[in-house]
């Protein structure tokens, strides 16, 4: 046999050749492993942190929640003046801890925000009902009348059309709502005072322009054509329905939409927008500037620096990985400021 050939079989089979071979395989085994191991500590960490801030966040919400309840609680058989003070207490709670889910919106699971969401709705339901039990507002009525005056007034009842009774005044507040309603071609405006915490209802509006200064409660657009509406933060969720060719401009924390087509929205919200039945609805961000809008978001709970104006669901388009026909963003070259 060649020598040469008898000395290459001796090196590898005394191993001196692929002992580097085998010895650089077993360091990069050893190395992916520990990056691996590496990998899944860094994960469960991650998770293990998640589920703290969870547990974080519905301890402190619930304990926060129990202590507007039991606010609530003494207002029952308490002096005007004890009720008051509660209320707006129990109010400026309330408005804390909507600031403290929206700036926990990110590590909170869709269930975790849904539920939170519910409880907030339902302290705030429970603050205007007890507001309206302890402080109902005061009605006319002429008590110490003399029975001659009564008589008179019997006399006049009856002379009175009989649909006199039901007359409105468009646009006039009914007990638990105010806004606007069965309008044309009209300038609308409601100040801070008029909005605050109030349960805004537009509806029935045409080719009408509205500015509601301030932070309501909720915002309600129903039956609008044709209109402009701005409206200042929004302390929970505005619900759009049958609205057309118009443009909306609201921060809010949840917005509903329904049967709207050819609309224009400039929004800040906080959670997620959600449309159904809609058809060539265009998204950009919130761009109205008046002198309060920085304090009317302190009061609202609202958080400037979380805005999901882009990220909108359509109950229409179950399409995984393709977008919805029925919005779109608006080109930043079509985009308005509102002054």
């Amino acid at each position: 046999m060649d020598a040469t050939v008898e000395m290459n079989m001796e090196k590898g089979f005394n191993g001196e050749n692929c002992a580097p071979n085998i010895q650089e395989r077993l360091q990069k085994r050893n190395q992916a492993r520990i990056e691996d191991a590496e990998r899944k500590k860094e994960t469960k960490q991650s998770q293990s942190v998640a589920e703290e801030k969870g547990e974080y966040f519905s301890n402190a919400f619930n304990t926060e929640r129990a202590c507007i309840d039991e606010l609530l609680s003494n207002c029952s058989g308490a002096d005007r003046a004890v009720v008051t003070q509660k209320l707006e207490e129990a109010t400026a709670k309330t408005l804390q801890l909507q600031k403290f889910l929206s700036d926990s919106i990110l590590f909170l699971t869709p269930y975790e925000l849904s539920k939170a969401q519910a409880a907030l709705q339902k302290l705030q339901s429970s603050i205007a009902e007890t507001r309206e039990e302890a402080m109902p507002k005061k009605k006319f009525a002429f008590r110490g009348r003399t029975k001659a005056s009564d008589k008179v007034s019997a006399k006049a009842s009856a002379a009175a059309p009989r649909d006199s009774a039901v007359t409105k005044v468009d646009g006039a507040p009914n007990p638990k709502q105010c806004g606007f309603t069965n309008m044309s071609n009209e300038l609308l405006t409601k100040t801070a005072e008029e909005v605050l915490n109030q349960d805004m209802l537009l509806t029935h509006l045409t080719n009408c322009k509205v500015r509601l200064y301030g932070t309501p409660s909720t915002l309600h657009l129903k039956h609008i054509d044709n209109c402009e509406i701005l409206c200042g933060p929004v302390s929970t969720s505005v619900f759009v329905d049958h609205c057309s060719n118009s443009t909306l401009v609201f921060p809010c924390q949840q917005l509903r939409t329904h049967h709207t087509t050819n609309t224009q929205v400039y929004l800040h919200v906080t959670s997620r927008a959600i449309i159904e039945d809609c058809h060539g609805v265009s998204f950009a961000p919130f761009s109205w500037s008046y002198p309060t809008l920085h304090e009317d978001f302190a009061v609202s709970g609202l958080n400037r620096d979380t805005n999901n104006w882009s990220q909108v669901d359509d109950f229409n388009w179950l399409a995984a990985g393709t977008p919805s026909p029925n919005w779109s963003v608006l080109r930043e070259e079509d985009r308005k400021t509102f002054l």
